[in-house]
């Protein structure tokens, strides 16, 4: 199978890329980026759990088919071309809206900075990078939820504070099929 991109590179940001270290690169998420460690970066953030590569390859291939729906599905990465390694992520879901006259708004979700990579900027860049996907797709806003201690962070990246997040988590219950 060949590497196949989530999406056309059209919308990533030259800006971007041209602001990254050298020898790194910007693009849409791949199908060949389970092996250069996609899910090790998200780890980071929360429990990823344990993906088979056929597993990872379904998700990825649901996601390219349905990216035309309802939600757009725009996730990207940074790679240290070196190492051929994903180093950083991020997300951007594009969501149609009846409000705005059916506007589009930008959902920022995801970011994830290998810890051997942080202090590089790259979280800044993979920001600057979901926004300008917004913007390109005519999102009327982009917003994102996160923690109190990266408000400031955010505000570096262009984000204001409004409103508060609120979490309503399913209970766990055994599958039933």
């Amino acid at each position: 199978m060949s590497d196949i991109a989530l999406f056309d590179h059209n919308l990533i940001s030259p800006e971007v890329q041209a602001a990254l270290p050298p020898n790194h690169t910007i693009r849409a998420l791949r199908s060949g980026d389970y092996e250069r460690g996609f899910l090790q970066v998200l780890e980071v953030l929360t429990e990823v759990g344990n993906h088979t590569k056929e597993e990872w390859l379904e998700r990825f291939d649901y996601i390219k088919r349905h990216n035309h729906e309802c939600t757009y599905n725009f996730t990207i990465v940074i790679t240290d071309d070196v190492k051929d390694r994903v180093v950083a992520a991020g997300t951007v879901f594009v969501e149609r809206k009846f409000v705005h006259k059916n506007g589009l708004v930008g959902h920022i979700e995801d970011i994830a900075v290998d810890a051997s990579q942080q202090g590089k900027k790259l979280g800044l860049r993979i920001i600057h990078a979901l926004m300008h996907i917004g913007a390109k797709r005519g999102c009327y806003k982009v917003i994102l939820d996160c923690s109190a201690k990266n408000i400031p962070f955010y505000e570096k990246c262009g984000f204001t504070q409004k409103e508060y997040e609120m979490a309503w988590y399913v209970p766990v219950k055994k599958a039933s099929l």
